[in-house]
């Protein structure tokens, strides 16, 4: 049998990973997060944001927005996972409904005048919306099969690339 057929045959651990206990930590921990936001948000967040200085109280306008948007987003991509893994909707489904969720406000948007003024938690509330994201964006490419093509060690060993891939999807799971 050639590597290429080989390759082709490899079975796809990502939709199993997905489909694991590790997306229930995932789950609950975005959950809690958006709980924790909107509680904030609705009760010191608004004594915090009047206590600003106009600029500052612009941005958190601004970013407590994105944060709620971005939240919603990822609340969305929870709940159809959630679907697919107890068999309320298949994945082919899920797939369609998931691609309707465009994320918005990346953190390469945050920072500027009047960031760093922002209420500290705040800032550690857009930083862990930003973690979130991150192991969703990793949850959605492992559901879709999309591991990182790694090349094989010392020439073409099935076993290695798929070890090697492992190492790659859990290790990015982790951070």
């Amino acid at each position: 049998m050639s590597e290429r057929q080989d390759i082709a045959q490899a079975v796809a651990i990502g939709p199993r990973i997905v489909a694991s206990g590790g997306f229930e930590l995932l789950y609950r921990d975005g959950m809690a997060l958006i709980e924790d936001v909107a509680a904030y948000l609705d009760g010191d967040g608004r004594g915090e944001s009047r206590q600003l200085p106009r600029e500052a109280s612009f941005v958190y306008a601004t970013e407590s927005m994105r944060l709620t948007t971005r939240l919603m987003q990822l609340a969305s991509w929870l709940l159809l996972q959630r679907a697919v893994n107890e068999g309320e909707l298949t994945a082919e489904s899920a797939r369609s409904e998931k691609e309707k969720v465009r994320f918005s406000a990346t953190p390469s948007e945050r920072g500027g005048p009047g960031f760093e003024q922002l209420p500290t938690r705040l800032r550690d509330y857009i930083a862990k919306g930003d973690r979130l994201f991150d192991r969703v964006v990793q949850f959605d490419k492992l559901e879709r099969g999309l591991l990182p093509q790694m090349p094989p060690e010392g020439g073409a060993n099935g076993v290695a690339d798929q070890l090697a891939r492992l190492k790659a999807a859990f290790g990015r799971l982790r951070d």
